[in-house]
């Protein structure tokens, strides 16, 4: 047994994902967490001591983490869930943060993101979240202590004990209003609520006063807003943790703003600018205890924005305006900053960055802003800032900055520090697109395939003409990529700002985001964003809720249940194409590719005879009663095939089932917690294999994948008893004609068949062979690597959420032809089959993203490269990771470690000495005739 277990591990070592050298070369990763919240993003001292801060935030998407300000790294993150509660506040002077998504309270170290404690909200969903900086006007020096407001049939404010996250007590709100927020002052703890009267008309504000160590109710009383306020939404403002917290409210018009001192039943009203077409307002206010009462309204237009200044007289409880900021014809916002008591304001624009003070309108430093080709023609959207200033002169300034293109930035005075592609959190979709040049010549090739003898031979001739126009550029160029070939350092071309090689590594992946922004990134160029657009710009009226792409020669076509049709979009420029520009050129994957498209209709799979509005219905599949479809996959469109048999050790052949119609259906019924797995022909409906499993987790993922003649799936095992372990299955299955070797089966005699309309005889059905082995994670996703000409072995790509990992597991592990129960014969062995083990543990080796930690991965899509061995790997999600693998190791190239000089000195040694020697063995020659 020992002797077995040395020999199946030495038979797995010579797989590996990846090399030691290729190592963040060849792969790429972004670590994303998405676009971060403007009310819970903070520059904070991750401890008391620190001499720099970290940058805090809350993304869209309920990713909580921190970032190094100094170059935009990652330092931690925590992915709770999709959520659009999500809420963040760090405690002055503090070493933890505390933040709420859905349900989950959680206070984290600050500056390494581990867990100190959690609470659930027992089914509540978390509306907000403030830190108890003051009790009684005394600052508290110990972990303070965090207010929640939870939103249910019965909303509850909870003070947990900021050591320990346990209730210290719990205020109940029985009145019936809508939840919205909690502020805390230095005495008082504040519960704002939605009023809505009896008899309709929009809705009333009411602060209920709280006794912040007993949680009493001391006091309430009511606003009169129900004019301007009908939801949530009107409401601008509800500070928080202020020496006076603001509640601020506008009409419907936005042509008047109203402030109201929480604590206080006065209400004070301010009219917007005349002289502009208001579209937004918002309320930037400082939120620490000591700093000035002084806050900044900002109005944004189509074209512009301006703000105003206000101050708050505590005596006299009263707002007044202190003063107004010019009106400027460009997009940007406004950020807070403190230093002591002193308030700031950072006014930030895509071309400057000025700072002002709160007491004063005299700009204290002010910084133009040198562009990046990552922002782009796009503006500020919110940002926090940070400013030094030395008497009445701002000495430096950073900003932490979102922009409208979905890049999160850091503007370091003049410079753009760096920038995070943020907007890629949200990818839903992702296409392979050819490049440029590979484009126009499988154009220029197809149109001559489709003429005449003369006329192909003409239209190629006027090609090669029209090809001599870059000669004089590619000989320009043929010195430095010799010499950088010599050296390692290949020189690639750029074309329109697309690297070109000539293994076909530098490839574009366009991805579609939930919020409609279409990029394209170059996998060959560590995922470079190479473009940047906006859908809405196209279609303004459409929302994108589940936007999907398909890739042409030259375009991607962008759909949606939300567009009357298609979007057209040049995969080169980013550019619309019309109609009319599309008609003449032809899909990538036009070899192979099927006429017959599904849909999944009231629990029907439908097999529809084209695509589109006017699709026919050519059959359907019914599941068995009890069950429900939950998924099905098809063979790839573009699946080659290198040899239609397997040769075996004795060198006899089993003949590969090779259908191109297959697609695999995935049932599953609840009640009995059992899974099915139907195999279908496309082309007729038929049910060509099945297989049912009980005992299963029909709520965890059923993943599959299918490829040329077998098919693979996973399966979460549920504990049906206290002895049954929870367990997940990987099942691979293969598909030949015939058990026996070289048999062709019932149809190896015919001369033709038709899978359509089968005669009696010819419905054959495949041999399917079958192993399941057990794993040690969940799989939520699979897929299988591709190669040009289907020569190298394929390798199956698995992804696991547990571990944050992309594996690939090779062919020859999945095998099932692995023999069961005895060693492998000596025709065994020579195809390299092992002994079958039921267990199939992870290697490390396996891991394509080796020390990357991949996060919210939901699909992972893969591409043929230039050369046969190599397959290129990309998977979105949450993160953003590409990659190349070799399954087969790269037997078409020549390793880094090659010594191209080496090999040039020894040819050029031999030519020598042969110039050298030759001249010597002829007078040899002739002496030795001389003297015979």
């Amino acid at each position: 047994m020992r002797s077995h277990a040395l020999a199946l591990a030495a038979w797995l070592a010579t797989a590996s994902a990846i090399f030691l050298d290729d190592a963040y070369h060849t792969d790429f990763h972004y670590a994303l967490l998405g676009l971060p919240k403007h009310d819970a993003t903070f520059f904070q001292k991750p401890y008391a001591a620190s001499k720099a801060s970290l940058l805090y935030t809350v993304s869209d998407n309920g990713t909580i983490g921190a970032v190094n300000p100094k170059d935009g790294a990652l330092v931690w993150r925590s992915a709770s869930g999709p959520s659009s509660k999500g809420h963040l506040r760090g405690g002055d002077e503090q070493d933890t943060v505390v933040g709420a998504v859905g349900d989950r309270i959680t206070a984290w170290s600050a500056s390494d993101g581990r867990i100190v404690w959690e609470s659930r909200a027992d089914g509540a969903i978390v509306e907000d979240l403030e830190i108890l900086e003051q009790e009684d006007g005394i600052t508290n020096s110990d972990a303070k202590d965090a207010v929640v407001l939870l939103a249910d049939s019965s909303p509850r404010v909870k003070r947990l004990d900021g050591k320990t996250g346990r209730a210290k007590w719990t205020f109940t709100d029985s009145s019936g209003d809508t939840p919205f927020q909690v502020s805390t002052s230095p005495t008082t703890v504040y519960y704002i609520s939605l009023h809505s009267p009896l008899l309709g008309g929009g809705a009333k504000l009411r602060v209920t006063f709280l006794n912040p160590v007993t949680g009493k109710k001391t006091d309430s009383y009511t606003l009169s807003s129900e004019g301007e306020i009908s939801t949530k939404d009107n409401i601008l403002f509800a500070g928080a943790n202020t020496a006076a917290p603001l509640l601020a409210w506008t009409d419907k018009t936005n042509r008047v703003l109203k402030v109201n001192i929480i604590g206080t039943k006065g209400v004070s009203s301010f009219n917007a600018p005349a002289n502009v077409a208001t579209e937004k307002i918002v309320l930037h206010a400082p939120n620490r205890v000591n700093s000035l009462a002084h806050f900044l309204v900002e109005y944004q237009t189509a074209t512009g924005h301006s703000a105003e200044v206000y101050h708050v007289d505590l005596k006299q409880s009263s707002v007044s305006k202190a003063y107004s900021l010019q009106h400027l014809e460009e997009k940007g916002t406004f950020a807070t900053s403190t230093a002591g008591a002193n308030v700031y304001f950072t006014r930030l624009t895509a071309a400057e960055v000025t700072v002002v003070a709160s007491v004063s309108e005299g700009i204290l430093g002010r910084w133009p802003v040198n562009g990046s080709p990552a922002l782009a023609g796009a503006y500020p959207v919110h940002g926090v800032s940070e400013v030094v200033v030395k008497g009445d002169v701002a000495s430096a300034a950073r900003s932490a900055v979102l922009f409208s293109n979905g890049q999160w930035a850091l503007i370091r005075n003049s410079e753009i520090a760096w920038s995070r592609p943020e907007f890629l959190s949200g990818t839903v979709s992702a296409v392979w697109a050819e490049l440029p040049e590979e484009e126009a010549l499988a154009q220029e090739l197809a149109e001559e395939s489709h003429q005449n003898v003369v006329g192909a031979y003409i239209h190629r001739v006027k090609r090669h003409i029209r090809d001599l126009e870059h000669l004089p550029s590619w000989l320009q160029s043929l010195p430095p990529r010799v010499l950088g070939n010599l050296v390692g350092m290949s020189q690639e071309t750029t074309v329109e700002d697309i690297q070109h090689d000539s293994f076909g590594f530098h490839k574009l992946v366009i991805v579609v985001t939930d919020k409609g922004r279409l990029a394209a990134l170059d996998v060959g160029s560590q995922g470079k964003v190479v473009w940047t657009i906006d859908l809405h710009q196209f279609a303004s009226d459409a929302t994108f809720q589940s936007p999907s792409l398909k890739a042409f020669r030259g375009y991607v076509e962008v759909k949606d249940v939300d567009l009357s049709g298609s979007l057209f979009i040049n995969s080169t420029t980013g550019g619309l194409l019309s109609s009319q520009d599309v008609k003449t050129t032809l899909p990538i994957t036009t070899k192979g590719e099927t006429l017959v498209t599904y849909s999944l209709v009231d629990g029907e799979l439908k097999g529809n005879l084209g695509a589109g509005p006017s699709f026919e219905a050519v059959w359907t599949f019914t599941p068995p009663p009890g069950e429900r479809i939950i998924s099905y996959t098809a063979r790839p469109a573009k699946d080659p095939v290198a040899s239609i048999g397997k040769v075996l050790g004795d060198r006899r052949v089993l003949y590969k089932y090779l259908n191109p119609n297959l697609v695999l259906v995935t049932a599953v019924a609840d009640s009995a917690r059992r899974a099915s797995i139907y195999l279908l022909d496309s082309a007729s409906g038929e049910l060509l294999h099945s297989a049912a499993h009980y005992g299963v987790d029909v709520s965890r993922p059923i993943p599959s994948t299918l490829s040329e003649n077998w098919f693979s799936y996973s399966l979460t095992i549920d504990s049906a008893s206290a002895t049954t372990a929870r367990g997940y299955q990987l099942v691979v299955s293969e598909l030949f004609e015939s058990p026996l070797p070289d048999d062709r089966g019932p149809l190896g005699a015919l001369s033709n068949s038709s899978t359509v309309q089968p005669t009696k005889g010819e419905a054959a059905k495949a041999y399917v062979l079958s192993q399941s082995y057990q794993i040690p994670e969940e799989v939520s996703h699979m897929t299988v690597t591709q190669t040009r000409q289907g020569i190298t072995s394929r390798e199956l790509l698995v992804t696991l959420p547990a571990s944050h990992s992309i594996v690939g597991i090779p062919r020859q592990v999945i095998d099932p032809r692995r023999p069961i129960g005895r060693d492998p014969n000596a025709n065994e062995q020579a195809e390299g089959l092992a002994k079958y083990a039921p267990m199939i543990i992870f290697d490390p080796k396996w891991h394509l993203n080796h020390k990357y930690e991949l996060f919210g991965v939901k699909n992972v899509i893969t591409s043929e490269s230039g050369l046969e061995s190599t397959s290129l790997v990309f998977a979105y999600g949450l993160d953003v990771f590409g990659t190349r693998v070799a399954p087969s190791f790269a037997f078409d190239i020549l390793g880094k470690g090659f010594n191209k000089v080496q090999m040039l000195l020894t040819v050029a040694a031999l030519f020598v000495g042969v110039l050298f020697v030759a001249p010597l063995v002829r007078r040899k020659q002739i002496n030795s005739l001389w003297t015979t």
